[in-house]
């Protein structure tokens, strides 16, 4: 029982460092790395209860993770299982209770779930042992299921779990789904800010503004490792930057429908109305309570500044709108390279993407590659030229991100 106990302490001491996450994508990605290092599971998925569905969030792999370049993230398919008996994370899901399966390929034939071995041949992977387990809150409504894949030998071998890693595996969960509640209660609040948005300007869906966030986290999270920087930093700001990133045109709700809403092009005066957005958006976290206050209004002000100079508002007081640094007719100096604070310039970079891979009612959505060409030719003039590269080095997480959080009533080419 010694490892057991402090199988449970490893479990107990997590329940503060999972309370401490605030994003719901950054706490469901940590849950599982969490489950799989205290299981010593090879592998290993968590899903997200959607109806009578189960969507998959995060995939990890430790083998199929060593096969890639240092830095690469291993890339999964999103996919939805039933809430049902025929597998075993949905067996997990529809009866609250843990699926333990020894070997998935000798799995009896009176069992209620099987497996299906296609996944295994189109990722030359070879599953064994499988353990599922319910994310259930206390009053029994099942969120999601964590499902781990081949536990790891102290030799390497792959063993089946047991039931002491079934006991550990449900405590963990039990802890883990109460951190998964408060999450799922700060994104609903911050979706509500954003359909706020979304009233005054049809373009800040809820879609568009994970997929954003969810880009601007793989860009700052390779950037953050080529320099650097400590796991624990890394962590805390993943979960700051994809909330602040959400909001980074709420300041639009205080920009005239006429303006907002308009189909054909801007005057001159309209323009530098919307462009005021950038203001109004940062001077709502002006008594900053948090990290992410600070976060949120760096993100909201800069956004749209440009490497070169050339973008808005500049060097400009947030409180009294006065310039700071003016060109010669007086109007503010626009920030220029390193003046502009490294999440706006992320948060640029993932803006401009999704818009240009958006439909809207004023375009049809570019394709991938005209996308991809028009982000190259902005590199040193709208884009930090680093930050183009990391861009197109984590692209294909950017475009699992985007399946993620692909919106119905906006095709992309």
């Amino acid at each position: 029982m010694a490892t057991g106990n402090k199988r449970l302490r490893q479990v107990i001491s997590l329940d503060s460092e999972l309370n401490k996450l605030q994003d719901l994508d950054v706490l469901l990605e940590r849950i599982l790395t969490e489950a799989r290092r205290v299981m010593n599971a090879d592998a290993g998925s968590i899903y997200i209860r959607d109806g009578d569905q189960l969507v998959i969030n995060y995939a990890q792999n430790e083998t199929k993770q060593a096969e890639l370049p240092e830095g690469e993230k291993l890339i999964y398919k999103v996919f939805k299982v039933p809430v049902d008996t025929s597998t075993a994370s949905g067996y997990a899901a529809a009866t609250g209770e843990p699926v333990n399966i020894r070997d998935a390929y000798r799995i009896p034939e009176n069992a209620p779930y099987g497996f299906n071995p296609s996944y295994d041949k189109i990722s030359g992977y070879k599953t064994k042992s499988i353990l599922s387990t319910p994310l259930r809150t206390n009053t029994g409504e099942i969120l999601g299921v964590i499902q781990l894949i081949n536990k790891i030998s102290q030799k390497g071998n792959v063993i089946p779990f047991n039931k002491e890693d079934e006991l550990v595996l449900m405590h963990f969960a039990t802890n883990a789904t109460v951190a998964l509640q408060r999450a799922q209660m700060t994104r609903a609040i911050l979706l509500r800010m954003i359909k706020m948005a979304e009233l005054r300007d049809p373009k800040e869906t809820g879609p568009h503004v994970n997929r954003v966030a969810g880009y601007s986290v793989e860009i700052y999270e390779r950037w953050a490792r080529l320099h650097d920087v400590e796991e624990e930093e890394i962590e805390r700001t993943k979960d700051n930057l994809r909330m602040a990133a959400m909001l980074h045109d709420v300041g639009k709700v205080a920009i005239s429908d006429m303006i907002l809403k308009k189909p054909g092009r801007f005057t001159d005066d309209e323009y530098d109305v919307m462009k005021s957005h950038t203001l109004m958006g940062a001077r709502l976290f002006i008594n900053k309570q948090s990290d992410f206050d600070e976060l949120a209004q760096l993100v909201a002000l800069n956004h749209h500044e440009n490497w070169d100079g050339s973008g808005y508002p500049g060097h400009i007081d947030i409180e009294s709108g006065t310039a700071i640094k003016t060109d010669p007719l007086g109007n503010p100096l626009g920030k220029s390279g390193d003046e502009i604070p490294l999440f706006g310039q992320i948060v640029s970079i993932s803006d401009v993407y999704d818009a240009l891979r958006s439909r809207r009612v004023y375009k049809q959505a570019w394709t991938e590659d005209q996308t991809l060409e028009e982000i190259e030719k902005m590199r040193g003039t709208k884009f930090n030229p680093e930050l183009v590269d990391i861009f197109f080095k984590v692209l294909p997480s950017i475009q699992t991100i985007s399946s993620k959080y692909s919106d119905p009533d906006e095709q992309t080419a």
